[in-house]
């Protein structure tokens, strides 16, 4: 019975796949429309043949690899509890131990080295073909680094975050939901918060902005929006990628303003102060706290729709061979399964509210720095430096897309000229 259900799920997987591949590299057009040929839009104008050809077959396979990893993901959770791995990982911990904590850390810690080498074909295939496409400069050996380092990472986060909701789950067994939620919330507040100065900092070097001259113009701005800003960090992202970015992190104190290093190599001083401008315009209209409420409530609404089917699973005949209970460590990949769902199937929505966000990001930009043109250069050099797709397929732009697409954001932009 076990094989057979491990076996229908990889079969699932494998059709899955199929049908994505077959929607991506033969049915979707990417193709600019008609009206937009010949406009700043079109990329015919700011790339050249060989990059076009590149940012199409680029994006086609990072698109697939983008809707084959949340199932694949899917996949090992299911193979963990219908092979009774998971039941395994729980007897294998309460040898170690008979008190809990430890017995939760040493299961996740099983887990996670599962979950580890079962991903890695995976996050490798995506690394490789970022290195064959030229978008990463990273060495096998710095990649390495940082998966290791977000092994650890994820199993300190994990262990603190599951130690306590097991806990929860042990002493409310109907209503676990509701205190779960009430301590996420200082718990998101207090990870955003130490984002800045403890986590990212683990995977780069974070260091005051070098080129003081253009500082004082990116603080000049940050003035004239009525932001406290006193330093703009660069991290160097060179030894990773040739793709760029800026953003700002954080909350209070530990608010950081960043931008790359393959930005300030690629972009002129107006074109990187329209991207400071945009970034500046999230914290203006208070975007990070609009986005913190909407992640908050849709944790309440995750993790009751997670209580209820749980529920439901376990009490059909025959949950006991994948599990020992509800509040046991082993139900963790029945947890882990319905969470990357529901987290999957909220994204259209997410990512709508995001791609709304950006454009007015982007509009603000417009009206601080009265330079739509160099928003336009901007997002010409930023989609050759990524080889990304200015007009994505439907599925794609719904369920990967927080940013508007690039033929948004240039169109957009022309207007205001």
């Amino acid at each position: 019975m076990k094989t057979k259900w491990a076996l229908r799920a990889i079969a699932g997987y494998v059709l899955f796949g199929l049908l994505m591949y077959w929607y991506l590299f033969r049915f979707a057009n990417t193709a600019i429309p008609e009206q937009y040929r010949g406009t700043a839009a079109d990329p015919a104008i700011f790339m050249n043949s060989r990059e076009l050809y590149l940012s199409e077959a680029y994006s086609k396979i990072r698109n697939l690899l983008f809707f084959l990893s949340a199932p694949y993901e899917w996949l090992f959770y299911f193979l963990v509890l219908a092979l009774g791995i998971s039941k395994m990982f729980e007897k294998w911990a309460a040898e170690v131990s008979r008190f809990r904590v430890i017995q939760t850390a040493v299961y996740l810690f099983w887990f996670s080295i599962a979950s580890f080498l079962f991903t890695f074909p995976m996050s490798f295939l995506s690394y490789r073909f970022s290195k064959v496409y030229h978008i990463s400069t990273q060495t096998f050996t710095g990649w390495m680094k940082d998966e290791v380092t977000d092994f650890w990472v994820n199993f300190v986060i994990m262990f603190a975050v599951f130690a306590v909701l097991y806990a929860l789950m042990k002493k409310y067994r109907y209503k676990w939901w509701i205190p779960a939620w009430l301590l996420s919330i200082p718990y998101t507040v207090f990870m955003m918060f130490i984002q800045p100065v403890v986590i990212d900092p683990l995977y780069n070097d974070f260091y005051p902005l070098k080129d003081k001259a253009l500082e004082a113009k990116i603080l000049a701005l940050a003035s004239k929006a009525h932001i406290p800003a006193d330093h703009v960090y660069e991290v160097n992202m060179s030894e990773k990628t040739n793709a760029l970015n800026a953003y700002v992190t954080g909350i209070g104190a530990n608010s950081r303003i960043v931008l790359w290093d393959t930005t300030l190599n690629r972009l002129n001083d107006k074109e990187i102060l329209f991207v400071m401008a945009h970034e500046m315009g999230h914290y203006v209209e208070k975007h990070i706290y609009f986005g913190t409420a909407g992640y908050i409530l849709m944790m309440l609404i995750g993790l009751w729709l997670n209580a209820k089917i749980m529920n439901a699973i376990a009490s059909r005949k025959g949950s006991g061979r994948w599990m020992t209970g509800i509040s046991n460590i082993s139900s963790l990949p029945l947890f882990l399964l319905i969470s990357s769902v529901l987290l999957f199937a909220s994204s259209p929505l997410v990512n709508w509210g995001s791609r709304y966000e950006e454009l007015r990001a982007d509009r603000y930009a417009v009206k601080m720095t009265h330079d739509p043109k160099s928003g336009i250069q901007t997002f010409q050099i930023l989609t050759k430096a990524g080889l990304s797709e200015v007009n994505p397929p439907l599925l794609v732009k719904i369920f990967r897309y927080d940013h508007p697409t690039m033929l948004e954001r240039i169109r957009m932009l022309e207007g205001e000229k």
